[in-house]
């Protein structure tokens, strides 16, 4: 309860400073966009798997993992493999990277606009594009990894804007 209650006082305090205030690159701005859905700030962990790669072994990407929490600091959707983000309405949407620009900050994952195909009738039923903005943390390990299968879980947060 105490680690929820502090990820909402991070969540809103991410709002304070979210993409609103920051300069989102013009090729991540969606063509034709709709109404917005909503901005939410996210937090979890992009998960890497050690891969044999010939004779060596890689880091690869396998899925992110993380909450979404709307501006009240309540759980908005889950976003995992796929890349999905399924909101508790049980509406989804399944993206698409259709343009990444790197993070201002560094060790950060990339910025992305995705386009998404949706489903449900719910929140994120329509949405047509999301955009992860605000990036910090979550890049992958570097240089060998010690063993096939091996999972490394790495931190990060952004704020995700949905578009219909």
């Amino acid at each position: 309860m105490f680690i929820r209650s502090l990820f909402t006082l991070v969540a809103l305090a991410l709002f304070a400073g979210s993409a609103i205030a920051q300069d989102i690159p013009a090729k991540l701005a969606p063509v034709g966009k709709g109404p917005l859905v909503g901005k939410y700030a996210a937090k979890g962990v992009q998960i890497y798997v050690c891969s044999a790669k010939g004779s060596a072994n890689e880091w690869d990407f396998e899925a992110p993992e993380a909450e979404l929490i709307d501006a009240r600091g309540r759980l908005f959707a889950k976003h995992y493999a796929g890349p999905t983000w399924e909101a508790l309405d049980g509406s989804k949407a399944v993206g698409k990277v259709l343009a990444n620009e790197p993070a201002p900050k560094a060790g950060a994952i990339p910025w992305l606009l995705l386009s998404t195909q949706s489903s449900g009738s719910g929140v994120l039923g329509g949405a047509h594009f999301v955009q992860r903005v605000n990036t910090s943390g979550g890049v992958g390990p570097t240089g060998a990894c010690p063993k096939a299968g091996t999972e490394q879980r790495v931190a990060y947060t952004a704020d995700y804007i949905f578009y219909k």
